[in-house]
């Protein structure tokens, strides 16, 4: 196994890792801003006020775009499962 290889793996693997984030952190950010936004027109200074909106947004994502997570992860195992042997050898 060449250096090369090992970068790529761990190239790929950050890649995906990323793709598959990015529901979630999407969901709490647009969450997160619509809450800012919300308390600054209402001046409601409470800190704890979006945590539960983002855990029921970031449940709902997960609920949504979970199957499509699960099935990218499998793919990426798999093809690095069948890739084994010829980095071995």
């Amino acid at each position: 196994m060449t250096p090369s290889t090992v970068i790529d793996i761990g190239r790929q693997a950050i890649e995906v890792m990323l793709l598959v984030s990015l529901p979630l952190f999407i969901a709490a950010l647009a969450t997160g801003l619509l809450i800012s936004i919300f308390q600054a027109a209402t001046q409601i200074n409470e800190a704890t006020l979006s945590f539960v909106p983002k855990l029921i947004v970031i449940f709902v994502v997960l609920i949504v775009a979970g199957p499509w997570m699960i099935t990218t992860l499998t793919d990426y195992m798999r093809r690095l499962f069948e890739a084994i042997p010829g980095m071995i050898g």
